[in-house]
C-alpha cells in the first residue's frame, strides 16, 4: 500500500501546478512534502447508452512523497 511507504495520490484540477499542489497539502494536513510528481490524465470521449457523445474532463493526478513519519489522517 502507498500510505507504508509515505506516498499519497491525490485527483487535482488540470490546471494546478506542484507548487500549487504542495501549498495546499501543507495547509490542510499540516505536513510537509518531500517531493510532488504530477501526471496528466486525458480527457476521454464517451458515449452514452442511448448514443449521445461527450467529454469526459481532463485532471491530474498528484503523487505526494512524505518524509519518514509523517502522516496524512485520511478517513
Amino acid at each position: 500500500m502507498l500510505a507504508e511507504t509515505n506516498t499519497y495520490v491525490f485527483e487535482a484540477d488540470a490546471r494546478v501546478g506542484k507548487t500549487e499542489i504542495r501549498k495546499a497539502i501543507v495547509e490542510l494536513y499540516d505536513v510537509h512534502p518531500l517531493k510532488v510528481n504530477i501526471t496528466n490524465v486525458p480527457a476521454k470521449t464517451i458515449i452514452s447508452k442511448k448514443g449521445v457523445k461527450g467529454v469526459r474532463p481532463g485532471k491530474k493526478k498528484a503523487i505526494v512523497y512524505l518524509k519518514k513519519g509523517d502522516k496524512i489522517d485520511t478517513l
